[in-house]
């Protein structure tokens, strides 16, 4: 296959941007530069999602054989603002008038008129325009703009709440010349949503399979001795679930009086309240993160909406089983496809399945083992990056007529 031009426009970009979809365009873009294609990147100058502040400097840079062009963000949110609109706009299912949904789109940002003008100038440069994520103005603005003299494809890390289902998604839709998703559920969503006339590929989301991590360096890093440990790896935010996952543990230590450790790793939105058998060890390095994963007795993915669990993989990739949230389709699809990991319905499953895996460590290791098979076999990166490929080079092919 000839090399692709291509540009992927995403709300934030860099290694030390701590969010799943922002660390999957990253890698996606840096991989492809690596076999051959041109690859640049626009984004903004924001580093928090909950702020987007300006952070890094506004121009061009490159990074891993990727032009970088970043642009100041118009203003940072309000929390003055935002906060009543989302509860007018996403409170009920009432239906909410179009400048209100423009209005929260708006303040959801990330606002950045700067990068419109630069797709305005030069999307029409690049063979495909990939956005990352229909959740952000980036997106929603962006996609109908580079629409006009590109091929724009939408990574949608789509997942079934309030937001994906408001009318105001439809503008951005409607332009796109097809769609990315990571899992069946996220694909029969998007599908859902615009009908099955549009394209829609699943190449998932790639792992890394050399297996590196060294748990001793890790448990030496926050005191954990020899004790077996539970590991939630990800933004510490209620919406990713992890209140309940708190409490649920507080819990489960109130009743079951043995060793077990929850460590929570990861970017925090809201503090880990103290415990003697929590460990909040906040937002890591790569090589710690893999230390973390690999010594762990399992993962716990407690969140209700995903639209694919980039550290799922991980953990299975290291070997070691998973617990996840069991109201939630596209992990217990995961789950099922595997056979590495446990849902679990409210406390009482999640007690039972802790239980489980503390006392048979045989149980474990073989979920564990097929987790492993599982990733070798459909998330290998070469596997992934040939489906992107694959996808792109047809959304080339069509051009603006896909449309």
């Amino acid at each position: 296959m000839r090399s692709l031009d291509l540009l992927f426009v995403v709300q934030r970009y860099g290694t030390e941007v701590a969010g799943g979809a922002e660390a999957h365009c990253r890698e996606v873009a840096e991989r492809l530069a690596e076999r051959g294609h041109r690859v640049e990147v626009a984004t903004t100058c924001a580093r928090s999602y909950v702020t987007w502040a300006d952070h890094y400097p506004p121009g061009e840079t490159e990074q891993a054989g990727v032009r970088v062009h970043r642009f100041s963000v118009d203003h940072p949110r309000d929390p003055s603002l935002f906060e009543p609109l989302c509860g007018r706009v996403l409170g009920d299912h009432r239906p909410v008038p179009y400048h209100l949904q423009q209005a929260w789109v708006e303040q959801q940002g990330p606002k950045c008129t700067r990068l419109l003008d630069h797709l305005a100038q030069h999307a029409g440069r690049f063979d495909v325009v990939v956005f990352f994520t229909y959740l952000y103005w980036t997106t929603w603005a962006g996609v109908p703009v580079a629409a006009r003299t590109a091929p724009a494809v939408i990574q949608t890390t789509a997942h079934d709440e309030r937001p994906f289902h408001l009318p105001i998604f439809d503008v951005s839709m409607r332009a796109a010349a097809g769609f990315l998703c990571s899992t069946p559920e996220e694909a029969a969503l998007v599908e859902a949503k615009v009908g099955r006339h549009r394209p829609i590929g699943m190449p998932g989301v790639g792992v890394d399979l050399e297996e590196r991590g060294a748990q001793e360096r890790f448990r030496a890093l926050v005191g954990l001795g020899s004790r077996p440990y539970l590991l939630f790896l990800g933004r510490v935010d209620p919406h990713k679930g992890t209140a309940e996952l708190v409490a649920y543990f507080q819990a489960y230590k109130e009743r079951n009086r043995d060793d077990l450790a929850l460590v929570v790793v990861g970017e925090k939105v809201t503090e880990v309240p103290d415990h003697p058998d929590i460990i909040a060890a906040g937002f890591v390095d790569e090589a710690t993160k893999h230390d973390a994963l690999s010594g762990m007795l399992a993962l716990v993915v407690p969140s209700y909406y995903e639209s694919f669990s980039m550290v799922l993989c991980e953990g299975w990739a290291n070997r070691r089983p998973a617990l996840v949230q069991g109201r939630c389709e596209v992990l217990v699809g995961q789950a099922r496809r595997s056979g590495a990991a446990i849902p679990y319905v409210g406390f009482a499953e999640f007690e039972v399945a802790v239980q489980e895996l503390h006392r048979r460590p045989d149980l474990a290791d073989a979920l564990g083992r097929a987790g492993r098979r599982f990733v070798e076999t459909r998330y290998s990166w070469p596997n992934v990056l040939s489906l992107y490929e694959d996808f792109l080079w047809q959304r080339k092919v069509g051009g603006l007529s896909c449309r």
